[in-house]
């Protein structure tokens, strides 16, 4: 995120705020996990492929009998996730939608072509459910790479174990540009996500915070 916690512009366009060293970084972390998820809003305003990029994290996953990517999996309520997506067809690998019962059944019937779908939830994919699921079939090390919409349900739903976020040298500005956690936000103080800081460093022309999360009983 840019020095003032924003992800893109208020026009939801992609900036680049890391460099090299950071993209190596992600690439290796996502090369580590089971699965990759990011919400429709990521996948409309940036058609991402959620692919290990790496030739050696790819060796690396590989070698220890686990496919070439990540399960890719997009938090997608009503079905927007365009049948070209990039996230559906660049390389092998399973796909996952999870979707609501409110969903446009062609629509659904159109993803079922290229990804497994989940339903979870009436209006809205209710995570708690969809992790859930995702467990019974085997995915236990979930990295979530946005939006902010997603990252704060998660996040409210106490779903989320720690948060890397690096913090780049710029600043983009706007009250309605796209924050780490958006939505409606937290109102009692009682209510906010406490952190444990875990480790600071500088990284190119920014920093690097690693945070666990303080789960209450």
């Amino acid at each position: 995120m840019s020095a003032d916690g924003k992800l893109s512009t208020r026009e939801r366009r992609q900036v680049k705020i890391s460099g090299a060293l950071d993209f190596s970084r992600v690439d290796r972390l996502k090369a580590g996990c089971d699965a990759i998820m990011v919400g429709i809003g990521t996948v409309l305003a940036d058609d991402p492929s959620l692919t290990v990029k790496s030739e050696d994290n790819r060796n690396s996953r590989l070698s220890r009998g686990a496919d070439l990517h990540p399960v890719r999996i997009v938090v997608d309520s009503h079905a927007r996730t365009p049948p070209d997506a990039k996230i559906l067809h660049k390389e092998p690998g399973q796909r996952i939608i999870a979707v609501s019962q409110a969903a446009d059944g062609k629509k659904v019937a159109e993803l079922k072509k290229n990804a497994t779908v989940i339903v979870a939830g009436d209006e809205m994919v209710d995570l708690m459910a969809l992790l859930d699921e995702l467990g019974r079939m085997g995915i236990k090390r979930l990295m979530v790479e946005g939006g902010g919409t997603l990252i704060a349900g998660l996040i409210s739903a106490g779903l989320v174990d720690e948060i890397y976020t690096f913090i780049g040298n710029i600043i983009i500005g706007g009250k309605d540009a796209p924050t780490l956690a958006d939505g409606p936000g937290f109102v009692k103080e009682a209510e906010f996500c406490r952190l444990s800081l875990v480790d600071v460093q500088k990284m190119e022309e920014g920093i690097l915070v690693h945070w666990h999360v303080r789960h209450t009983t």
